[in-house]
């Protein structure tokens, strides 16, 4: 464990099970009243969990429905964690879709979000998804139309990863690519040469 500059707790670590832990304090975790972020996760399967205790209640939700869970906290006042929405879209996570496209998902879907809440005016991009992928989604899931549900909500992080994912993971590997001629001290022009 350590303590950042701002005076924040920071502990990670692997359990015996290979699960990943990653726990965040407002202040030493051996004082009292201390408000906590627990990240669970298996990194295999990206399943695992968040408990939140920073607004003083404990808030538990599911690291896989990143884009649904994001979409439902901004159109229900009083979010729930195993709503109608959440529950059957995992339903199909869980039966139906395929493992390269969850793991794929688990690497995309967290930038998204991110990206997402940094948008002005993001709730008319949540309504959106909400009105025409995750209740159309739902629906299918009702009407034993997995298929469709699937192929509907994949879509959806396609169009989303194109738009929202893609330019900052862009920008983030050319950061790194300049960081690291710059470190290695190596010219465009030697890596470019044909010698």
């Amino acid at each position: 464990m350590y303590e950042n500059e701002k005076g924040v707790f920071i502990d990670v670590h692997t359990d015996k099970n290979g699960k990943d832990h990653i726990d965040i304090y407002d202040k030493d975790p051996k004082e009292k009243d201390h408000k906590s972020i627990h990240i669970d996760i298996n990194t295999n399967t990206g399943k695992g969990q968040i408990v939140d205790t920073t607004n003083g209640e404990k808030e538990v939700t599911d690291t896989w429905c990143f884009i649904t869970t994001a979409c439902m906290r901004h159109m229900r006042e009083n979010f729930n964690d195993n709503c109608e929405e959440l529950t059957l879209m995992r339903y199909l996570r869980d039966n139906y879709v395929l493992q390269d496209d969850i793991d794929h998902y688990y690497k995309v879907a967290p930038i998204i979000v991110e990206v997402l809440e940094s948008v002005e005016n993001n709730n008319k991009i949540y309504k959106y998804i909400y009105e025409n992928v995750i209740k159309v989604c739902v629906e299918a899931i009702k009407n034993d139309d997995f298929d469709f549900a699937y192929s509907k909500y994949k879509n959806c992080v396609i169009t989303l990863e194109e738009k929202y994912a893609k330019p900052i993971l862009k920008q983030k590997l050319t950061k790194t690519l300049k960081l690291k001629l710059k470190n290695n001290s190596i010219s465009n022009d030697e890596i470019f040469s044909c010698n």
